[in-house]
């Protein structure tokens, strides 16, 4: 089991396309695990219970998680395919962080930031993380985002269980790039 492959592909089946191999998510996102296992096998994908249940783990992005109850998993935020997390609205902290590539500043720091087909824009409590997550696509830039702000204002948050927080849209009066003196940490 290739652990970075197979990431992937659970992401996409969890989060954008269960039905590429035959399954359906319930409302709140979620699958029995040998409904997934058997559908992987019969697409050509080896898995197992324990291989699965140790990707799970494993994975330093805590992507998916796995209810011991029921037997079941999902994507913990991401999702293209309509999904009900049944998060609760959440208190953020004053600032959160969003990186992307530096292709992207310009639309963003003008239109804000969209979900595009995802169901949230996706935040992360701290520059590091972000930078890591803009990085995958390139040359990267974090913007901080003005969330106590937003949230005062109105806009709601939440978080996921793997600490990613979410929220609709950040309009652009909220945004600013790293080290842009109007947003540091005392504002």
């Amino acid at each position: 089991m290739d652990p970075v492959r197979t990431s992937k592909l659970l992401a996409r089946v969890l989060r954008h396309d269960p039905a590429a191999i035959g399954i359906t998510l319930d409302p709140a996102g979620w699958v029995e695990v040998d409904i997934l296992l058997s559908a992987l096998r019969a697409h050509g994908y080896r898995l197992s219970a324990t291989e699965l249940q140790q990707l799970v783990s494993a994975s330093d992005k805590q992507r998916f998680a796995l209810d011991p109850l029921t037997n079941r998993i999902r994507a913990n935020q991401g999702h293209s395919v309509e999904v009900d997390l049944g998060l609760p609205p959440a208190t953020p902290p004053a600032l959160l962080y969003h990186g992307t590539p530096v292709r992207n500043l310009s639309s963003i720091l003008t239109g804000g930031l969209n979900r595009g087909s995802r169901h949230d824009v996706h935040l992360s409590p701290d520059v590091e993380t972000a930078r890591r997550v803009g990085a995958r696509r390139g040359r990267c830039a974090v913007l901080v985002v003005r969330a106590g702000a937003m949230h005062s204002d109105g806009h709601r948050f939440s978080v996921s269980d793997n600490g990613v927080w979410l929220t609709r849209q950040v309009p652009a009066r909220y945004l600013s790039r790293l080290g842009e003196p109007e947003f540091q940490a005392s504002d």
